[in-house]
């Protein structure tokens, strides 16, 4: 974990080259105002804790009266950490498994409640991302719309044909792959393959079991529209920041641009996708080529965007950390009964 901890102050280095780039001062940043960052902070606060909701809600679907559901709440919303400090967002599903494992939930049962929350948190955040990429088209912004587009359908695509798929196949660990473990892994590399191998069969199975019930599909939709909800405050969160600035700009066209720097920033190119979410918003909402970022007097600046980014990144990622480490890396007792 440590790693990550120095991680975070890598992610500082696109914002400082952004503000030396453009000249942004302290001040600049401060003259937003306190309540915007306030509000902006409470709603990207509201977006994690709607995710923590979702998770305990699909939890106590499937394991009855499971834990507290505020710990449940705050363990979810803890791992969105790992998800702040690594490439394309990934990353919070090892949390909250390893957590369920260690309270005493089976290993595939952990793991399906994992892919459900995640599968419904990348479906919806495709969904709008989608959308964004489609408006960025439409109004010619033709590279902007094509790195969004791209991003938003592969990654949607290929989690939804993989969930669905898990319950028609079941999936095994790629020869290849396979073959290189086994190779430099040797007998410990026998023995992870074949424990690997009878994880996904048995969540393969798991999927065969649940997604065709009527119970499953309520709480997979269900489950969606929390995803909804939070991501639209995600979007909401800029358009707080931006009238401390004075540029107004509508819910709607708040949330496509977020969505649309949040595609861009699940490139696997920077830890938290930090530089390529800043540059995805001003790209999008000045039709900008994605690499030329001169900003005409009287549209949307870069103190607006660095200060939802600091409102939405750095604040939360400190309240997550605390939470990761209190709740879902603390001491765990199993359960007397599972």
């Amino acid at each position: 974990m440590n790693w990550r901890l120095v991680a975070i102050p890598v992610t500082l280095i696109p914002i400082f080259l952004i503000a030396i780039q453009f000249d942004i001062k302290i001040e600049d940043v401060l003259a937003i105002g306190l309540f915007p960052f306030v509000g902006a902070i409470a709603a990207m606060m509201i977006k994690l804790g709607l995710q923590g909701i979702k998770f305990a809600y699909i939890t106590r679907k499937y394991l009855g009266s499971f834990d507290s559901f505020f710990k449940l709440v705050g363990v979810r919303v803890g791992s969105e950490f790992i998800k702040f400090t690594t490439p394309m967002f990934i990353g919070a599903e090892f949390v909250v498994i390893y957590y369920l494992h260690k309270k005493g939930v089976k290993p595939a049962k952990s793991a399906w409640i994992a892919i459900m929350d995640i599968v419904t948190e990348v479906f919806a955040a495709g969904l709008l991302s989608i959308m964004a990429g489609i408006i960025a088209l439409l109004s010619g912004a033709y590279l902007v719309a094509a790195v969004i587009l791209a991003t938003s359908i592969t990654i949607t695509s290929l989690w939804m044909v993989m969930f669905f798929l898990s319950s028609k196949h079941t999936f095994q660990v790629p020869n290849v792959l396979e073959n290189l473990v086994k190779r430099f892994g040797k007998e410990k590399g026998v023995k992870m393959i074949g424990q690997t191998n009878t994880w996904m069969e048995e969540v393969c199975t798991m999927s065969r079991e649940n997604l065709k019930t009527t119970e499953s599909k309520k709480i997979f939709i269900i489950s969606f529209l929390f995803s909804l909800a939070s991501w639209a405050f995600y979007g909401i969160s800029f358009m707080i920041i931006a009238m401390g600035t004075g540029f107004m700009i509508n819910a709607f066209d708040s949330i496509m641009a977020v969505m649309g720097a949040n595609a861009i920033g699940n490139l696997p190119i920077t830890i938290g996708g930090s530089g390529l979410a800043e540059f995805g918003i001003i790209a999008y909402l000045n039709n900008l080529d994605p690499f030329a970022f001169e900003i005409s007097e009287g549209i949307i600046g870069w103190d607006a965007v660095i200060g939802w980014r600091i409102a939405t990144y750095y604040v939360p990622i400190v309240i997550t950390w605390l939470l990761l480490v209190k709740l879902a890396l603390s001491k765990i007792s199993k359960p007397q009964s599972t």
